[in-house]
Protein backbone atom coordinates (compact mmCIF):
# COMPACT_ATOMS: atom_id res chain seq x y z
CA UNK A 1 0.00 0.00 0.00
CA UNK A 2 1.51 3.38 -1.12
CA UNK A 3 1.93 5.83 1.85
CA UNK A 4 2.89 9.22 1.29
CA UNK A 5 4.00 12.00 3.72
CA UNK A 6 1.39 14.39 4.88
CA UNK A 7 3.37 17.87 4.54
CA UNK A 8 1.04 19.73 7.38
CA UNK A 9 1.77 16.95 9.95
CA UNK A 10 5.02 15.03 9.00
CA UNK A 11 3.41 12.05 9.61
CA UNK A 12 2.79 9.39 6.85
CA UNK A 13 -0.51 8.42 5.29
CA UNK A 14 -2.04 5.72 3.16
CA UNK A 15 -2.51 7.74 -0.22
CA UNK A 16 -5.58 4.90 -1.00
CA UNK A 17 -6.82 4.46 2.83
CA UNK A 18 -10.33 2.72 0.95
CA UNK A 19 -9.80 -1.19 -0.86
CA UNK A 20 -10.29 0.40 -4.14
CA UNK A 21 -11.68 3.38 -3.80
CA UNK A 22 -10.89 6.23 -5.80
CA UNK A 23 -8.34 9.32 -5.34
CA UNK A 24 -7.76 12.59 -6.40
CA UNK A 25 -4.60 13.71 -7.49
CA UNK A 26 -4.76 17.65 -7.82
CA UNK A 27 -1.16 19.09 -9.83
CA UNK A 28 -0.96 23.00 -8.77
CA UNK A 29 1.32 24.48 -11.05
CA UNK A 30 1.38 28.66 -11.92
CA UNK A 31 3.15 29.42 -14.77
CA UNK A 32 5.70 27.58 -16.99
CA UNK A 33 9.33 26.62 -15.53
CA UNK A 34 11.16 23.07 -14.42
CA UNK A 35 9.70 23.44 -10.99
CA UNK A 36 6.41 23.48 -12.43
CA UNK A 37 7.24 20.52 -14.76
CA UNK A 38 8.78 18.75 -11.35
CA UNK A 39 5.39 19.05 -9.62
CA UNK A 40 3.37 17.37 -12.48
CA UNK A 41 6.06 15.20 -12.71
CA UNK A 42 5.46 13.69 -9.24
CA UNK A 43 2.05 13.60 -9.55
CA UNK A 44 2.01 11.77 -12.67
CA UNK A 45 4.01 9.23 -10.46
CA UNK A 46 1.66 9.04 -7.72
CA UNK A 47 -1.22 8.38 -10.37
CA UNK A 48 0.98 5.87 -12.16
CA UNK A 49 2.34 4.29 -8.35
CA UNK A 50 -1.39 4.16 -7.55
CA UNK A 51 -2.70 2.94 -10.62
CA UNK A 52 -0.41 -0.16 -10.45
CA UNK A 53 -1.55 -0.59 -7.45
CA UNK A 54 -5.07 -1.63 -8.62
CA UNK A 55 -6.24 2.01 -7.25
CA UNK A 56 -8.79 3.96 -9.63
CA UNK A 57 -7.44 7.94 -9.85
CA UNK A 58 -9.00 10.97 -10.81
CA UNK A 59 -6.49 13.29 -12.09
CA UNK A 60 -6.84 17.29 -12.08
CA UNK A 61 -4.23 20.66 -12.79
CA UNK A 62 -5.01 23.33 -11.23
CA UNK A 63 -3.41 26.37 -11.94
CA UNK A 64 -3.54 30.24 -13.44
CA UNK A 65 -1.14 30.92 -16.33
CA UNK A 66 0.46 29.60 -19.19
CA UNK A 67 -1.44 26.33 -19.26
CA UNK A 68 -0.84 25.53 -22.85
CA UNK A 69 2.78 25.95 -22.21
CA UNK A 70 2.89 23.78 -19.03
CA UNK A 71 0.98 21.33 -20.73
CA UNK A 72 3.40 20.91 -23.62
CA UNK A 73 6.23 20.65 -21.50
CA UNK A 74 4.42 17.86 -19.54
CA UNK A 75 3.31 16.00 -22.81
CA UNK A 76 6.94 16.02 -23.66
CA UNK A 77 8.20 14.62 -20.48
CA UNK A 78 5.43 11.89 -21.03
CA UNK A 79 3.26 13.48 -18.50
CA UNK A 80 -0.08 11.63 -18.87
CA UNK A 81 -3.01 14.43 -19.24
CA UNK A 82 -4.59 15.84 -16.51
CA UNK A 83 -8.33 17.54 -16.59
CA UNK A 84 -8.40 20.99 -15.84
CA UNK A 85 -9.90 21.84 -12.85
CA UNK A 86 -11.70 24.89 -14.56
CA UNK A 87 -13.53 22.28 -16.75
CA UNK A 88 -14.68 20.00 -14.28
CA UNK A 89 -16.19 21.96 -11.87
CA UNK A 90 -19.14 20.84 -9.25
CA UNK A 91 -18.69 18.47 -6.29
CA UNK A 92 -16.07 15.53 -6.66
CA UNK A 93 -17.04 11.95 -7.76
CA UNK A 94 -16.66 10.42 -4.16
CA UNK A 95 -13.20 10.09 -3.75
CA UNK A 96 -11.80 8.69 -0.72
CA UNK A 97 -8.71 10.15 -0.75
CA UNK A 98 -7.50 13.84 -2.30
CA UNK A 99 -3.40 14.44 -2.98
CA UNK A 100 -2.72 18.19 -3.14
CA UNK A 101 0.82 18.32 -4.99
CA UNK A 102 2.31 21.77 -5.26
CA UNK A 103 5.41 23.05 -4.75
CA UNK A 104 6.88 23.84 -0.77
CA UNK A 105 7.50 26.96 -0.23
CA UNK A 106 10.18 28.47 2.68
CA UNK A 107 9.82 24.80 4.45
CA UNK A 108 7.81 21.61 3.62
CA UNK A 109 4.48 22.48 3.57
CA UNK A 110 3.15 23.42 0.10
CA UNK A 111 2.41 27.02 -0.59
CA UNK A 112 -0.93 27.92 1.15
CA UNK A 113 -1.57 30.13 -1.74
CA UNK A 114 -2.00 27.58 -4.05
CA UNK A 115 -5.26 27.33 -5.32
CA UNK A 116 -7.18 24.31 -3.53
CA UNK A 117 -4.20 23.50 -1.59
CA UNK A 118 -6.42 23.88 0.89
CA UNK A 119 -7.98 20.15 2.61
CA UNK A 120 -6.44 16.30 1.41
CA UNK A 121 -3.33 15.18 2.05
CA UNK A 122 -0.41 17.95 0.62
CA UNK A 123 2.15 16.23 -0.93
CA UNK A 124 5.29 18.81 -0.76
CA UNK A 125 7.54 19.24 -4.25
CA UNK A 126 10.83 20.74 -3.48
CA UNK A 127 11.96 23.30 -6.61
CA UNK A 128 14.11 22.98 -9.51
CA UNK A 129 17.35 25.28 -9.84
CA UNK A 130 16.95 24.38 -13.25
CA UNK A 131 19.15 25.22 -16.36
CA UNK A 132 17.24 28.71 -18.51
CA UNK A 133 15.16 25.97 -20.80
CA UNK A 134 14.14 22.94 -19.93
CA UNK A 135 15.34 21.95 -23.80
CA UNK A 136 18.60 22.27 -22.92
CA UNK A 137 18.79 18.76 -22.01
CA UNK A 138 18.60 17.72 -25.57
CA UNK A 139 16.80 16.29 -28.15
CA UNK A 140 15.57 13.14 -25.95
CA UNK A 141 13.14 14.95 -22.97
CA UNK A 142 13.33 11.23 -20.95
CA UNK A 143 16.73 12.67 -19.72
CA UNK A 144 15.69 15.62 -18.15
CA UNK A 145 12.57 13.29 -16.45
CA UNK A 146 15.14 11.17 -15.46
CA UNK A 147 17.18 13.79 -13.89
CA UNK A 148 14.33 14.50 -12.01
CA UNK A 149 13.61 11.29 -11.12
CA UNK A 150 16.90 10.28 -9.50
CA UNK A 151 16.44 13.07 -6.15
CA UNK A 152 13.68 12.69 -4.20
CA UNK A 153 10.77 14.89 -4.46
CA UNK A 154 11.22 16.76 -1.03
CA UNK A 155 15.09 17.55 -2.03
CA UNK A 156 15.70 20.53 -4.43
CA UNK A 157 17.65 19.73 -7.71
CA UNK A 158 19.97 21.53 -9.72
CA UNK A 159 19.98 20.58 -13.20
CA UNK A 160 23.32 21.25 -14.09
CA UNK A 161 25.59 20.06 -17.05
CA UNK A 162 27.15 17.59 -15.51
CA UNK A 163 23.67 16.28 -13.88
CA UNK A 164 21.96 16.01 -17.43
CA UNK A 165 25.19 14.13 -18.44
CA UNK A 166 24.95 11.52 -15.76
CA UNK A 167 20.70 11.51 -16.33
CA UNK A 168 21.88 10.51 -20.26
CA UNK A 169 24.85 8.36 -19.71
CA UNK A 170 22.56 6.20 -17.54
CA UNK A 171 19.53 5.89 -19.49
CA UNK A 172 21.66 5.43 -23.03
CA UNK A 173 23.23 2.46 -20.88
CA UNK A 174 20.43 1.01 -19.52
CA UNK A 175 17.79 1.04 -23.23
CA UNK A 176 21.15 -0.93 -24.81
CA UNK A 177 21.19 -3.50 -22.06
CA UNK A 178 17.36 -3.58 -22.10
CA UNK A 179 17.54 -4.08 -26.23
CA UNK A 180 19.89 -6.89 -25.30
CA UNK A 181 18.08 -9.05 -22.86
CA UNK A 182 15.05 -8.57 -25.28
CA UNK A 183 16.83 -10.75 -27.78
CA UNK A 184 17.05 -13.64 -24.90
CA UNK A 185 14.23 -15.78 -23.37
CA UNK A 186 11.49 -14.43 -21.25
CA UNK A 187 12.18 -15.00 -17.51
CA UNK A 188 9.44 -14.19 -14.38
CA UNK A 189 11.03 -11.17 -12.40
CA UNK A 190 11.98 -12.30 -9.06
CA UNK A 191 9.53 -11.89 -6.27
CA UNK A 192 12.28 -10.61 -4.05
CA UNK A 193 13.12 -7.59 -6.86
CA UNK A 194 9.33 -6.76 -7.59
CA UNK A 195 9.24 -7.12 -3.75
CA UNK A 196 12.14 -4.58 -3.54
CA UNK A 197 10.73 -2.60 -6.31
CA UNK A 198 7.32 -1.84 -5.06
CA UNK A 199 8.82 -1.63 -0.95
CA UNK A 200 10.44 1.19 -2.40
CA UNK A 201 7.89 3.35 -4.39
CA UNK A 202 4.96 2.58 -2.28
CA UNK A 203 7.40 4.31 0.85
CA UNK A 204 6.96 7.87 -0.08
CA UNK A 205 7.27 7.28 -3.33
CA UNK A 206 10.74 6.81 -2.91
CA UNK A 207 11.84 7.10 -6.72
CA UNK A 208 15.88 7.07 -6.15
CA UNK A 209 15.41 3.32 -4.20
CA UNK A 210 13.78 2.33 -7.42
CA UNK A 211 16.76 3.33 -9.15
CA UNK A 212 19.34 1.47 -6.76
CA UNK A 213 17.03 -1.66 -6.91
CA UNK A 214 17.68 -1.01 -10.85
CA UNK A 215 21.29 -0.51 -10.90
CA UNK A 216 21.53 -3.68 -8.53
CA UNK A 217 20.02 -5.72 -11.21
CA UNK A 218 21.70 -4.22 -14.30
CA UNK A 219 24.85 -5.92 -12.32
CA UNK A 220 24.00 -8.82 -10.51
CA UNK A 221 25.99 -11.85 -12.41
CA UNK A 222 23.21 -14.71 -11.42
CA UNK A 223 20.01 -12.92 -12.99
CA UNK A 224 19.04 -14.16 -16.32
CA UNK A 225 18.93 -11.68 -18.79
CA UNK A 226 15.19 -12.07 -19.72
CA UNK A 227 14.46 -11.35 -15.75
CA UNK A 228 16.57 -8.16 -16.54
CA UNK A 229 14.66 -7.71 -18.96
CA UNK A 230 11.13 -7.91 -17.23
CA UNK A 231 12.26 -6.47 -14.16
CA UNK A 232 13.34 -3.11 -16.10
CA UNK A 233 9.91 -2.86 -18.39
CA UNK A 234 8.02 -3.76 -14.99
CA UNK A 235 9.90 -0.84 -13.50
CA UNK A 236 9.34 1.41 -16.73
CA UNK A 237 5.45 1.53 -15.79
CA UNK A 238 6.34 3.81 -13.37
CA UNK A 239 9.32 5.61 -14.60
CA UNK A 240 7.92 6.19 -17.86
CA UNK A 241 11.48 6.80 -19.63
CA UNK A 242 10.80 4.67 -22.36
CA UNK A 243 13.54 1.67 -21.32
CA UNK A 244 12.38 -0.52 -24.34
CA UNK A 245 12.99 2.57 -26.47
CA UNK A 246 15.97 0.74 -28.52
CA UNK A 247 14.41 -2.57 -29.11
CA UNK A 248 15.06 -4.10 -32.47
CA UNK A 249 17.86 -1.22 -33.26
CA UNK A 250 21.31 -3.54 -34.39
CA UNK A 251 23.74 -5.11 -31.73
Amino acid sequence: MLRITDARTGEPVEAAPARRGLTRVEAHATGFDTTALRVLLVADLLVRALELGGTPVWALLSGGRDHAELRAGAAALGIRPFEDTRDVGGPGLGETQVLQVAVARGGTAPDDGAPGAHGGVRVAVAPVDAVPDPAAAGDDPAILRFALLARRRDRPVRLDAATLGEARDTLTDWRRAVATWARQPSRPIPDEVRADLRAAWEDDLDVPGVLRVLHRVRTEPDLPDGARFETFAYADRLLGVDLTRDLGSPA
